[in-house]
């Protein structure tokens, strides 16, 4: 059986070896140390701004629970609105990953598709894409709870 597909008269695809170089070619190269460095520097430097205000508003509110809520609340409302400013993508150009982990990455992922959906209106563009990253999310995320949930109850 022939595996190669014709696009064009005469043109193939490449084989995986060609397609292998022709992806090195054309990749940037990256300094991995300094890319984890930064990752780790700003991601850090997120839970840090967190820790802190989570310390502010423990010594206020006198209740950590409350505090650490409020942080969630805070961090994520920072995220949404770096990201409609457009300020968090130039943050993720520096810090990749380390801006993904913490909460605000999720939250720059929700915001995002909502930016991006605006011209095709607040029901079928903002309201139905904004759950395009957040469902799959809460999805895994609920059902994962329930079997951690039942394995536990399991335990004892």
């Amino acid at each position: 059986m022939h595996t190669r597909k014709i696009f064009a008269k005469g043109a193939t695809l490449p084989g995986k070896q060609e397609y292998s170089r022709m992806v090195r070619a054309v990749s940037r190269k990256t300094n991995v140390a300094a890319t984890t460095a930064k990752a780790f520097l700003i991601g850090g430097s997120i839970c840090l701004i967190g820790e802190i205000l989570r310390q502010m508003l423990l010594r206020v509110l006198g209740d950590e629970t409350a505090a650490g809520t409020w942080v969630s609340v805070i961090l994520v409302f920072c995220s949404a609105l770096l990201t409609g400013l457009g300020l968090y993508e130039k943050i993720a150009k520096h810090g990749g990953a380390g801006t993904l982990v913490p909460i605000t990455g999720f939250a720059n992922a929700v915001s995002s598709a909502a930016v991006e959906a605006q011209t095709e209106g607040l029901i079928l563009g903002v309201g139905a894409k904004i759950f395009t990253i957040a469902g799959p999310v809460l999805l895994y995320g609920t059902a994962a709870a329930a079997v951690y949930g039942v394995i536990l109850w399991l335990a004892g």
